[in-house]
C-alpha cells in the first residue's frame, strides 16, 4: 500500500515527521519517500493555499501510484473545543460562486461544474466514507474527542463570528481550512481515495490568536494521523 500524506506547512507535520523513516525535512514542494509501520509512504509539505495544495497533489499524482491520500493539518471550527479532531465528510469551496442581491449563489447556479468526470462536481467533492469511519475510529482509539461533517475550503479565512455563521450556513460545515477542497478535486480527478483530518486550533470568533492553540491542535492531528496509518490494510 502506498499512502500519501501532505501537510501544508512543517509546525503541522512535526510529530508525523518524526516517526517516518527516514525522517522528511521541512522544506515546501519536497517529496520525500519513507515507511511508516510498515507502509510506503509519499510525503510533502504542499504549501497554504489552494493553488498550492493543488499543484503538490498534482505532483503525487502525475508521478506516484497512491493508494490513499490523507491530507492533514490545522483548522478553525465553528464550534467544538481547541484540541478536537475533525474528520471531513465532504470538501466544499466555500467562494467560488457569485455575489448577487439576493446572497450568495454556488458554482450549480452559474451553470458550470468544476469537474466534470461521469458526474458533476459544483461546490462540493465528497470523501470516501469507509476512510472517513476508519479515520473517526482512529482519532478516538488516539484518545480525542472526534467530530466529523463537512468542510469548507476558503481563501479568506473568518475573523468574525458573523463571517464564520455565513460560511457555516452555506454547506452546514464544521470547520474551514484553506487547502482541502483543492486536495480533493485532484483527487477526484485522478480518482484517488483521500481522507482529511485537521485538528482543531480555534474556534472561529473575533479573531484572538491568544486563545489559539495551534501546537496542541497539530499534535493531536499527528498522533490520529499516525493511528490511521497504523490500522489500514
Amino acid at each position: 500500500m502506498n499512502i500519501a500524506l501532505v501537510a501544508p506547512t512543517p509546525s503541522e507535520s512535526e510529530e508525523l515527521r518524526g516517526r517516518i523513516d527516514p525522517k522528511p525535512e521541512e522544506e515546501l514542494k519536497v517529496t520525500y519517500e519513507g515507511k511508516l509501520y510498515g507502509k510506503s509512504i509519499i510525503f510533502t509539505h504542499c504549501g497554504v493555499g489552494k493553488v498550492n495544495a493543488a499543484h503538490s497533489a498534482t505532483l503525487i499524482a502525475e508521478n506516484y501510484h497512491v493508494d490513499i491520500l490523507i491530507l492533514s493539518g490545522t483548522g478553525g471550527a465553528y464550534s467544538g473545543e481547541v484540541g478536537d479532531i475533525a474528520v471531513a465528510e465532504s470538501e466544499n469551496y466555500g467562494e467560488e460562486g457569485v455575489l448577487t442581491e439576493d446572497g450568495w449563489k454556488s458554482m450549480e447556479c452559474i451553470g458550470f461544474p468544476l469537474l466534470k468526470d461521469g458526474k458533476e462536481y459544483y461546490n462540493t467533492f465528497p470523501m470516501d466514507m469507509e476512510l472517513v469511519q476508519l479515520a473517526k475510529k482512529a482519532g478516538k482509539d488516539a484518545g480525542f474527542n472526534v467530530r466529523s461533517g463537512n468542510f469548507i475550503t476558503v481563501s479568506q479565512c473568518s475573523g468574525t463570528l458573523e463571517s464564520g455563521e455565513l460560511l457555516r450556513e452555506r454547506f452546514n460545515g464544521i470547520c474551514e481550512n484553506m487547502e482541502g477542497a483543492a486536495v480533493a478535486h485532484i483527487c477526484a480527478l485522478y480518482k484517488i481515495p483521500m481522507i482529511e483530518i485537521r485538528g482543531i486550533s480555534n474556534i472561529i470568533e473575533k479573531r484572538d490568536p491568544g486563545r489559539w492553540n495551534i501546537r496542541k491542535a497539530a499534535s493531536n492531528c499527528n498522533k490520529a494521523v499516525m493511528e490511521l496509518v497504523k490500522g489500514l490494510k
